[in-house]
């Protein structure tokens, strides 16, 4: 379930404060990747993350950027390492962190994606399986 937040917002931010973030309005979709350059990137075995129209989002403080894979940017705190954010860098969208949302709990995957790299010991949410990448339009 994605939180009805038509007229609502979300904060977060890194892990030391010095990056935080708002995002308004209705996010576009929510999800889970199991892909191997998001696991790395996050250190973890899955990477939760929440999609919204780029416009709708405000980042303040400095990020250090770099591209994962060709187009795809990842964002994080050059003072604590926390990612905060990515997206590929030729649509409108923007993908936050759920882990760096101020509230647990506001947004929940609608869907997982890279499940083929799952981890065995991880059970399936009770969400679409996405072998890859799904598709949207």
């Amino acid at each position: 379930m994605i939180a009805r937040m038509e007229e609502d917002r979300l904060t977060g931010g890194c892990a030391c404060g010095a990056v935080r973030l708002v995002a308004v309005g209705p996010p576009r979709r929510a999800g889970l990747c199991h892909c191997m350059t998001c696991r790395k990137a996050h250190a973890a075995a899955f990477n939760p993350f929440v999609v919204f129209p780029r416009d709708k989002v405000t980042v303040t403080g400095a990020l250090t950027r770099w591209q994962s894979t060709a187009g795809y940017e990842r964002a994080f705190c050059p003072a604590c390492g926390s990612r905060v954010l990515g997206g590929e860098m030729d649509t409108d969208e923007v993908e936050l962190s759920l882990g760096s949302l101020d509230e647990p709990g506001r947004i929940a995957p609608l869907y997982e994606s890279w499940v083929v790299h799952r981890e065995p010991w991880l059970r399936p949410l009770d969400v679409p399986q996405n072998q890859r990448d799904p598709e949207f339009g």
